[in-house]
């Protein structure tokens, strides 16, 4: 649990076990965890190196609160990070005037494998200070749907975090649960009919590409810096993300409906409208729903005439109008 505070875990089972206790002696900490008088010793010349326990004059060990032990070790790890990101920005600059105008092949590399692009798809995340953009294709290759931490902890740090969905991840199994979490979380998704590659940008700075497999079935992926390239992928996504349709929780979830207003479709007719104005199938909605395709197409009956049209198109400009979905 504090092992992001550079303590390692026998220790903090140590520090725990004085927490418990007023004082006490290594030898008496030893036999209650069962562990090498020597381990405890080294354990608690650790803490107390480190400002969380102090030594008595009578050899007895006592643990220092944590609300400032372990808090000034939360502050000088936050201000060593804030150091690193300013060297970070500056070796980042220096290394771009280094390139500049030299060999091409230094901004760009070839990834090629399922770890090594997972690896460097999870370092193009982090890598993200204010904004992250995605294209996201079926069929996943290295990290599965729902697993993406990463975009989690961007989230978390306070980076603006958009994807853009090709409309077959919507049929992936688990998909509806899956963009509810990420939408919950501070995501925004839109969804479009087609994507070109799969894609993540980092800031202007960074940008992942999707390659097509090689002869030995291996994917690829290229991993470019600062450069013309990136700002036209970025211009790409911003031009796709602009014609997309945005999915929201009323789209996935299903809302609280009046139920005396007749009028009105109910909360699951309000859900299956919702994924079908983002383009799923009938059929992909009934498995998502876990419904029978006859139910939905006997909902989607009902709401054209509930609406009074004729076709799905109108039922869509009618839903859009009278905010149904």
């Amino acid at each position: 649990m504090l092992e992001a505070l550079g303590i390692d875990p026998g220790v903090e089972l140590v520090y725990r076990a004085l927490l418990g206790r007023p004082s006490v002696t290594a030898a008496v900490l030893a036999e209650q965890l069962g562990r090498p008088d020597e381990t405890i010793a080294e354990a608690l010349g650790g803490l107390v190196a480190s400002g969380l326990a102090n030594r008595t004059p009578a050899g007895e060990y006592v643990a220092a609160p944590p609300a400032v032990a372990l808090g000034a070790l939360i502050t000088e790890r936050r201000d060593g990070l804030r150091v690193a990101e300013q060297a970070l920005a500056g070796l980042a600059e220096e290394h771009r005037a280094t390139v500049a105008g030299h060999d091409i092949g230094a901004l760009i590399e070839v990834v090629s494998g399922v770890d090594p692009i997972r690896h460097r798809f999870q370092q193009v995340q982090q890598a993200a200070r204010t904004e992250l953009r995605m294209f996201v294709t079926a069929p996943f290759v290295a990290v599965p749907m729902g697993e993406n931490t990463a975009e989690t902890a961007a989230i978390t740090r306070g980076t603006r975090v958009r994807v853009l969905l090709e409309r077959s991840v919507l049929e992936e199994p688990s998909a509806t649960e899956e963009i509810a979490d990420s939408l919950q979380t501070g995501v925004e998704l839109r969804v479009a009919d087609h994507l070109p590659v799969k894609l993540v940008l980092a800031d202007a700075d960074l940008a992942l590409v999707s390659l097509v497999a090689g002869p030995e079935g291996d994917p690829g992926a290229v991993l470019l810096q600062r450069s013309g390239l990136v700002d036209a992928l970025a211009a790409l996504f911003e031009s796709l993300w602009r014609q997309a349709y945005p999915l929201d929780l009323s789209n996935l979830a299903v809302p609280v409906a009046d139920p005396s207003d007749a009028s009105a479709p109910n909360g699951l007719e309000r859900q299956i409208l919702g994924l079908l104005l983002a383009g799923l199938s009938d059929q992909a909605v009934a498995s998502q729903l876990d419904l029978s395709l006859r139910t939905v197409q006997r909902v989607l009956r009902r709401l054209q005439d509930l609406a009074g049209v004729n076709s799905r198109m109108q039922l869509g400009w009618y839903a859009a109008r009278h905010d149904w979905a």
